[in-house]
């Protein structure tokens, strides 16, 4: 009897230690307003790399990745105190929801019944409303070393959306040096929902993205209107608005106006597997990330109303300091019959993925 209880005792010892070891480090970061603690965890892999999430917003806070040479650099932009992240920023590293990018005039018809959200963008509906997901603190679960689940439960008519909705997204850094992202999603009634995450990159680590080069699987994009809400039509790229081959973010931005905050259609449609859809590398430091995903678009925003904005390491963040591929289904698809459809159904699950692989070379 004695030895069986010391026994169980050095496994009590044992056991907690072989926890610690199998799930990522975590720690309190602060209190929202509402005295919610927000959790912040930590994701290694074996060459070094490290992404941190938190709860608030389900949000990568921070992404450290190797050059060529093996220098470890912050490639997001974002803050290094909860503080900052509560006061409203450009959805730094957040996932963005119940509906990603834009809604015109705040408005879509479902199953004949018309319902309202809040118009934040001049006038149109963004990112899920006034108070988005991005702006929520979502319940957190270690499912493995290196990967965090994170769920929120939406209620029904939250922001004007309809249906009790539950969302997940799950971070998982691989060691073939891959962040990747699982979004999931059921309803209790039938709603429309659009998943992204919106992390501004830099893989230079500072200054702007002009010479970053970027490829994009797309030979189409959705030609929008003066508020970037999409007319219907899918017109070819060309000049400007070409990245079939690589090119400087800055080459053509000068046409664009301000920059890009164009919705590209991905030339794979809505494939069962994650594909590539993007390439994006930034020459001095040779740093390439590959973006790999099952949804129909891709969002490239190059931070074009950045300004003056004290993010990690003091840094201050201006115009297109960083840059968004935002993987998602098109803007204003409640109101566009034509485009691939947005509409969750009870008795539905909602499933996609997105992949951020990096190499240097």
């Amino acid at each position: 009897m004695k030895t069986s209880l010391l026994l169980l005792a050095a496994l009590a010892l044992f056991l907690p230690t072989l926890h610690a070891a199998d799930t990522p480090p975590r720690e309190v970061w602060g209190k929202t307003s509402d005295g919610e603690p927000v959790e912040v965890f930590t994701l290694l892999n074996a060459h070094g790399l490290r992404a941190r999430v938190m709860t608030w917003g389900a949000a990568l806070v921070g992404m450290q990745v190797p050059d060529r040479e093996g220098k470890l650099t912050e490639v997001t932009l974002g803050f290094d105190k909860l503080e900052a992240w509560l006061r409203p920023n450009p959805f730094f590293g957040a996932v963005a929801g119940r509906y990603g990018n834009r809604i015109a005039k705040g408005r879509f018809t479902l199953d004949g019944r018309e319902h309202v959200l809040a118009v934040n963008n001049g006038p149109n509906h963004l990112h899920g409303g006034a108070r988005g997901f991005d702006k929520r603190n979502w319940q957190a679960e270690a499912v493995g070393p290196n990967a965090v689940r994170f769920t929120y439960v939406s209620a029904d008519g939250e922001e004007g959306y309809p249906g009790k909705l539950t969302a997940r997204v799950t971070y998982t850094l691989g060691e073939d040096d891959a962040l990747r992202l699982d979004y999931e999603a059921v309803t209790d009634k039938a709603t429309v929902l659009n998943l992204t995450n919106h992390t501004y990159w830099n893989l230079a680590g500072a200054g702007d993205v002009l010479a970053h080069e970027l490829r994009l699987a797309a030979a189409r994009y959705c030609v929008p209107d003066a508020t970037l809400i999409p007319t219907g039509e899918l017109r070819a790229v060309e000049s400007a608005l070409d990245f079939t081959t690589a090119k400087p973010l800055g080459r053509d931005l000068a046409a664009t106006g301000s920059g890009y905050d164009h919705c590209y259609v991905l030339d794979a449609g809505l494939p069962a597997a994650p594909v590539l859809a993007a390439v994006l590398r930034e020459p001095r430091s040779g740093r390439t990330m590959e973006v790999l995903t099952t949804e129909p678009g891709v969002q490239l925003y190059t931070g074009n109303h950045l300004k003056g904005v004290t993010g990690h390491a003091g840094q201050v963040y201006e115009q297109h300091g960083g840059v968004c591929l935002e993987t998602q289904h098109f803007p204003d698809s409640p109101n566009q019959p034509a485009f691939p459809t947005t509409v969750l159904r009870p008795g539905e699950t909602f499933r996609s993925t997105t992949i951020f692989r990096f190499s240097a070379r």
